[in-house]
């Protein structure tokens, strides 16, 4: 449930998009992201860091979209996400010594230092190589394309990826007794 909550912004836009187009989707996925931090916040009294940077994201850059007219800024909004992601593990991990992803995997696998360095390294390239790939689609391909791929595209290689490091991970998984 909270996997097709943090998409639901994203599932509106395409539909918004398909129906209305690109101005209209914008404004729902911004509508759409405040609701979600204003639901969090009433029913947890906590919003999730994570939540609050979608928040900003959305704001500026699918504000700039509507407010100078160009669909140019939405279409940056995925990037600057996944290479914000991307930047905030490689720093965490080589100026703080802190790797965010064991942090927040640790309770369902236990791996060498070694190894967790490797996964948190992984995802920073992961990010890194996504951020790339949503501009090639954006300045490449009709923006009809760009937002079949944001939600298809975009959703299927995070889940590919995720099944291959699964994999690789199996072995030091922890099982329930």
């Amino acid at each position: 449930m909270k996997f097709f909550f943090d998409l639901l912004p994203v599932i509106l836009f395409f539909v918004a998009f398909k129906f209305a187009g690109i101005y209209v989707a914008t404004g729902i996925a911004i509508a759409t992201t405040i609701a979600q931090v204003i639901w969090m916040w009433l029913r947890h009294r906590k919003v999730e860091p994570m939540q609050w940077v979608s928040l900003a994201i959305i704001v500026v850059f699918g504000g700039a979209t509507m407010l100078l007219h160009d669909e140019t800024f939405i279409k940056w909004k995925p990037t600057a996400l996944y290479w914000l992601f991307s930047i905030t593990l490689f720093v965490a991990e080589l100026i703080f010594d802190k790797n965010l992803i064991r942090a927040m995997m640790e309770k369902q696998m236990a791996l060498p230092d070694p190894l967790w360095r490797a996964v948190n390294f992984s995802w920073a390239l992961f990010f890194l190589a996504m951020g790339a790939l949503n501009l090639v689609i954006a300045y490449h391909f009709s923006t009809d394309t760009w937002v079949d791929f944001k939600l298809f595209g975009g959703m299927g290689l995070m889940v590919v990826f995720i099944v291959v490091q699964s994999l690789w991970l199996a072995k030091y998984i922890k099982q329930d007794e």
